[in-house]
């Protein structure tokens, strides 16, 4: 599994960049990522959230508007997360309200390493 490259310990990144449906209302889209970010004090192994919306002037964001990034202390955290029954129903909300997306799970490392 690509997410298990590096080993299961340490920090991952799970990020979600988002492009939701245009019948998304203002109200939904504040109420999902209410819920999104709600998230952290349901699922234990989530242990931080941020969010934020595309301010990039090089148009290069293929039509994603939204990027989500949650931190678990590990790979295996990021499997309880999206087990978690808190997140299944999360999911079966936020998905359909989505016209796009993608996501990615990351180890980050700093820019110096040799």
């Amino acid at each position: 599994m690509a997410a298990d490259a590096g080993g299961g310990g340490g920090v991952v990144k799970h990020i979600l960049l988002a492009r939701f449906k245009e019948e998304v209302t203002p109200e939904r889209l504040d109420q999902l990522i209410r819920g999104y970010a709600g998230l952290v004090s349901l699922v234990p192994s989530m242990k931080a959230f941020h969010w934020g919306t595309d301010v990039s002037i090089e148009n290069m964001h293929q039509g994603f508007t939204h990027v989500f990034e949650s931190t678990f202390e590990s790979t295996e955290g990021i499997k309880e997360y999206i087990e978690h029954p808190a997140h299944v129903e999360f999911a079966n909300e936020f998905l359909p309200a989505l016209e796009k997306t993608l996501i990615i799970d990351y180890k980050p490392t700093s820019g110096n390493n040799s």
